[in-house]
Order: structure tokens, then sequence, then C-alpha cells
């Protein structure tokens, strides 16, 4: 029997006999809690801590360069970074609309503040395009480690770079980090687009000299098509968001910049003080970069969730079968056309599903509609405005309390859940023009006057 005879069996099967898959098939909301995550010390993981340090080194090298060409970097000398603010006003309209008050904090980590590209892919899309101007600066001997990177804002650097291409596919905001970064190094860039992308993201990108090519079909198709075009294209370097382990250790860093943050407020993370983060997810790097990071930083202490769109659980679906990335939405017959174009994504990533499968604690869903509402929410209570995609995390503390009282019961974790903090991760907004957000928002107050007519 061949692969795809067997894989259209075990689909079968699935669908047949799978009540997880139903729900994912009927797009009822769903808190998956993962059998197979392991303590942190039993994992057997291919990437280091070390490996995240040296990361943050390389972005440090960079700092006076970047503070340099990108001037809304000078307030934080050059480290791209997005500020950690507990979001009280928001966590008591959750206990309202949620009809339940849950002790601890909730804190929100404002990625759609991030310098130059405005979401959580500033951290992994540009580490990745540093360091591969860095390698390509090494080899041609225009720098050593311990010189000035100023200089790469120099004729002789850009002139080199010119020579090297840079290609990526994206449902958008990856694409504005990689686009931004790499063409204000002298690269030539292109950005492949799938069907999800926003206009403004499009065109943004052609006012910073970057190639957009656009496509009618889903992410899968952008990457794949963005990948045949490395492979024919002398000096071109790909940015493989299903697999790249630079994108994920650029991620990483995050977790050490939140340590820091953590401590500064006095928040503590402990057998006593467990931490809960929920992080939006798409192809899955950004979540698995950044849940990696905390993991190999606060160890069982941190408990880590992906939250999904319900009409997009492309990592859900490939982690609960087994079959990651051999699996895609489109074989359970959902579209993935989602409100949240940078979680709008088929198919996960391979190499994060199986290097996850051990220390993510739960994957869960949130329906368009509430994604909208939560926006709507956060901008009357705390003065915020988000992408959808960046609400998909905010409700996940009132959702682990509703849907998965048996984790905190398997974690023996009742007696010390007055003491948590919990952190939604936000991934984007900032660069939103301001005709989207409003519109954004008057869907969201749209669908939340509605539901209060119930309530």
């Amino acid at each position: 029997m061949d692969v795809r005879k067997e894989l259209d069996l075990s689909l079968k099967n699935i669908l047949l006999s799978d009540p997880l898959v139903q729900k994912l098939v009927n797009q009822d909301p769903v808190f998956w809690c993962n059998p197979k995550s392991l303590p942190i010390d039993d994992c057997n993981l291919s990437l280091s801590h070390e490996e995240i340090v040296d990361a943050s080194a390389r972005l440090d090298r960079f700092s006076n360069y970047i503070a340099k060409v990108f001037p809304e970097t000078q307030q934080t000398a050059g480290i791209i970074e997005s500020p950690l603010h507990k979001i009280a006003h928001m966590q008591r309209a959750l206990a309202t609309r949620y009809d339940k008050s849950i002790e601890g904090e909730l804190y929100l980590k404002c990625d759609n503040a991030l310098a130059i590209a405005g979401s959580v892919k500033a951290r992994g899309g540009i580490y990745e395009v540093l360091k591969q101007a860095e390698t390509i600066a090494l080899k041609h001997n225009l720098l050593s480690i311990g010189d000035d990177y100023l200089r790469f804002d120099s004729r002789p650097f850009k002139a080199l770079f010119s020579q090297y291409s840079i290609v990526v596919g994206s449902t958008g905001n990856l694409g504005l980090s990689i686009g931004i970064m790499g063409a204000q190094l002298g690269f030539k860039v292109t950005v492949h687009m799938s069907a999800d992308a926003r206009e403004w993201k499009k065109q943004l990108l052609r006012t910073k000299g970057v190639s957009v090519k656009e496509y009618k079909d889903n992410y899968s198709i952008a990457v794949e098509q963005g990948r045949q075009e490395a492979e024919t294209t002398k000096n071109c370097h790909f940015v493989d968001d299903e697999n790249s382990e630079d994108l994920f250790l650029g991620y990483a860093v995050a977790a050490l910049r939140l340590k820091q943050q953590l401590s500064e407020q006095g928040v503590i993370v402990d057998a006593n003080h467990p931490l809960f983060v929920y992080l939006p997810c798409g192809v899955g790097g950004a979540p698995g970069g950044i849940g990696f990071g905390l993991k190999t930083i606060f160890g069982d202490q941190v408990h880590c969730f992906f939250a999904e769109p319900s009409k997009s659980p492309c990592m859900l679906l490939g982690m609960h079968t087994q079959l990651h990335d051999a699996i895609c939405i489109q074989d359970i017959g959902l579209k993935g056309n989602t409100c949240a174009d940078g979680l709008a994504v088929g198919r996960p990533s391979a190499f994060v599903g199986r290097f996850m499968q051990n220390i993510l604690s739960g994957i869960y869903t949130v329906s368009d509609d509430e994604m909208y509402t939560l926006l709507a929410l956060i901008k009357d209570t705390e003065d915020l405005d988000l992408e959808p995609s960046a609400l998909a995390g905010v409700n996940g503390m009132q959702l682990l309390f509703k849907f998965a009282e048996d984790y905190i019961q398997s974690m023996n974790l009742q007696s010390v859940m007055p003491n948590a903090t919990h952190i939604a991760w936000a991934t984007g907004g900032d660069l939103v023009p301001a005709k989207e957000r409003l519109a954004y928002y008057q869907i969201g107050k749209e669908k939340l006057g509605k539901q209060e007519q119930y309530l």
C-alpha cells in the first residue's frame, strides 16, 4: 500500500472514530491537554539553552546598527523588545463575560508593539536575516565578531548584500519582518503572499522596495513557491517558516527578556507560583520557539498552551493525530478562511510539532466571533489596538478553568492557582492602518452588543 492510500485510510478511521477531530470538523470549541507532555528533564531536545543565549548575543551585536537605521529603537538601545503589561481591567471584563472570576493575575506580552515590524514575527524573522547578513560579511572578510556593527550601514556592505537574495512565503507578518529588515540591509527580497495576507501589508512591503508575489491559494502554496524560487536562484537564502531552526531560536530569545521583565515587576515563578502562557499559533514557529525558551528557563513551573482559530486548527490536528505535517485542515473539510490572517495556516510545521510534543501543555481553539469580540473588549478596557490574531491567547486563562480543570488536578496545582501568573501573548497590531483598526473594532462591538442582548 502506498503512502497516500495509507494516509487516506488513516484519515477515514480518524474521521469515523475520533470525537476530538469531529469537534474540529464542526468548529466547536476545543481544549486539548497534551497526553505526551513530560517533565522537562525527561525531554530529549535537539536544541539547547546555550543556543538561545548565542542568538541573543548576536542580536546584541547588531544593536548599534539597529538603533541607527531604525530610530524608533533608540529608546531601547537597538534591542527589539515589547513591554509586559498587567491588564486588570480586561481580566475583570473576562470574568463578567465568562461569569467566572479567576484568581491570579493576567498580563499581556505586547508583541503588537515590537518595533520595525509590529508583530511577534519581528523576533525570529529579523534574527534570521541578521544572522544571514553576519554570515555573508564574515565569509567575505568585511567583518570580525568584535567589530562595531554600525559598519553594516555602509556602501561596501550594501553592495555586497545586493548580490544576494532572500525569499520567504508568508500570510503577512513574517513577510513584513523579513522584507523590512532585508531591504534595509540591501538584500533583494521577494515575499510570496498567500490569499489570506492583508492588502496593506503587501503595499507596505512594496514601499520598502520588496518584491511581492500574490497567490489566490493558501499559505502552503506560497511557501512552496518561495522554496522553488530559492532553489533556482543564485546566492538566494530561503527563510523556511515551516522548518527553520534560526527562526525558532530568534523567537526563543523572547524568553530571556521575559524573565528579566518578570523579575523587574516582582513576579515570582516557582513551584508555588506557576506561570501559564497562552500563545497564538499558525504554522508553529513563533509560539514553539517562545515556548521552548520558556521551558529552558522556568522548567516545569511554566505551562505553555497554543491558541488556534477554530477555522484553522492545524497544529492541534497534527499533534493530536500524531500525523503532524502529513495531515492538513483541508483533509477534514476546513478551508482556513479565518479573520486571524497570521494564523491562517492549513498544515503545521513538522519540525515544531515533533519538537514540542513532549513540552507543550496543550492547545485550544477560538472562534472568529470570539476574537473580534475580545478585540473590542480590550480596546474598551485597556485602550489597546490589536489585530484579530493577537486575541487568540487572551481568554486562555478563562478557558483553562472552564474546560481543563483536570489538567490543573493532574499537575497538583489546585492549591497554588491563586498565586498563578497568566500571560497572553499578543502577536500583532501596531502597524494596522487606522481604517482597518476601526473596522475590526466595529465588527467586535457589533458582535458584543448582539451577545449581550441574550445574557
